[in-house]
């Protein structure tokens, strides 16, 4: 019977070092602190405690070299492909049957191939992102709903979230449009790809987005970022303000001249009140 792949678990090579694994199981152990998911529901809750659980036990068995080296001869074995059935021998021409023989039984079904190592870890934390998605999105809609009586729900291609000011008599709305995405992990390439699809989904009014991750990269490297794309759009019609917001904790990276609803948003994100 397969083991788990605790490898695969740590996303981490099978020849990795101790002290990667040390690395790996830190960094992986973080994304499910208690302080980290308390803001995601009671079900994520107990998942992100399950997981952790599974990275501890990990980290116990590969950090230890006897029971690593006992660990890697049971994962070989449980992962290796079962032989096939041998194929049933043909029929002798010197004893064919008679009509009134019993007709010889079905040959056995083939097996089926095997998942691939690591299939299972790489399906479970594909649903467990899409989970976290839903329920960070859901909150922030909660937030909105709660201080953005003014704005309408609409929806922009790319984005998880988009709002626009409620139309006024003879005119739109005072206020940015606000649109929120959630990626994996908010770094330089995220902003400037979240940045395009604004400037393009909102071409003339002011904006806002929100560009959430349950990862973030350094502040250096997002201020130099954001910085880089207000130079591009320096020319263009469209005023975008991208503020990068830290999911595991709702901290942001709140600029200056950033408009009065979204400070409003992230303290009720961080507060609940």
């Amino acid at each position: 019977m397969p083991v788990k792949d605790y490898y695969e678990l740590l996303e981490l090579p099978p020849a990795a070092s101790v002290e990667e694994i040390k690395k790996a199981f830190r960094q992986q152990i973080a994304k499910y602190h208690p302080d980290k998911v308390q803001h995601l529901g009671k079900e994520f809750q107990e998942m992100a405690a399950g997981r952790a659980a599974e990275l501890t036990e990990a980290y116990r068995i590969l950090s230890d070299e006897g029971r690593r080296a006992e660990y890697d001869r049971q994962r070989e074995e449980g992962g290796a492909q079962p032989a096939s059935p041998p194929a049933p021998p043909p029929p002798s021409p010197m004893s064919a049957p008679s009509a009134s023989a019993a007709a010889p039984p079905p040959p056995p079904p083939a097996p089926e191939p095997a998942a691939p190592r690591g299939a299972h870890f790489a399906q479970e934390r594909a649903s467990r992102d899409e989970f976290v998605r839903k329920a960070l999105v859901g909150r922030f809609r909660q937030a909105l709903d709660a201080v953005a009586r003014d704005y309408d729900k609409t929806d922009v291609r790319g984005f998880d979230i988009a709002c626009n000011p409620k139309s006024k008599l003879f005119a739109r709305g005072k206020g940015p449009r606000l649109l929120v995405r959630f990626v994996d992990t908010v770094n330089a390439d995220s902003i400037s790809d979240t940045w395009a699809q604004a400037a393009k989904a909102v071409p003339t009014d002011e904006v806002c987005v929100f560009l959430m991750g349950s990862a973030m990269a350094p502040a250096g490297e997002l201020a130099t970022a954001i910085a880089e794309q207000r130079r591009r759009a320096a020319r263009g019609g469209s005023r975008v303000t991208l503020i990068p917001v830290d999911a595991r904790d709702w901290d942001a990276r709140m600029p200056t001249d950033a408009p009065p609803v979204a400070k409003t948003l992230l303290t009720r994100l961080r507060t609940g009140a």
